[in-house]
């Protein structure tokens, strides 16, 4: 390839890849949140996932130890939700910006997970209560780990 060529080729590779991380960024795929029918704090985290560009597909669920069973939660990392979205689980109260880095990286996991409900994590805001500081679980069929610490839906 001669000089100029190869610089076109380059500068369309360079557009084309740029053009890729803004079409993810306005295109986000659809979550699938599975939740009891009383549960208000499920509602919270779907409306955080809204704000943040997510479309949430919420599902009224009488069995969610079944869902839970089927996602491949184990008990240690359960919370009151459960979605889906692009192939990937979440499990509770994780922000949604943990769900887009997700997304973006593409790590080999099942999904991510906050155990419980961590006071001021997304859909568990409490007026007048400090956030916890608390971290968003990595996880699939063999292990799990720390994806990151959170206080309230910020990086901490």
């Amino acid at each position: 390839m001669k000089r100029p060529a190869i610089f076109s080729y380059f500068s369309a590779v360079a557009i084309s890849l740029m053009a890729g991380s803004y079409a993810f960024a306005d295109t986000l795929p659809s979550v699938t949140m599975y939740k009891d029918p009383y549960c208000a704090c499920c509602d919270a985290w779907a409306d955080h996932m809204k704000s943040a560009g997510f479309d949430v597909d919420v599902k009224i669920e009488n069995n969610m130890s079944q869902i839970k069973s089927s996602a491949g939660i184990a008990p240690q990392l359960a919370s009151c939700h459960t979605a889906l979205v692009n192939g990937y689980v979440v499990e509770g109260h994780v922000p949604a910006s943990a769900v887009k880095k997700m997304l973006e990286t593409r790590p080999e996991i099942t999904g991510l997970a906050v155990p419980g409900m961590p006071i001021g994590s997304p859909g568990m805001e409490v007026q007048g209560q400090e956030d916890d500081i608390y971290h968003v679980i990595a996880f699939d069929n063999q292990k799990a780990g720390s994806y990151g610490r959170y206080k309230g839906s910020k990086e901490h």
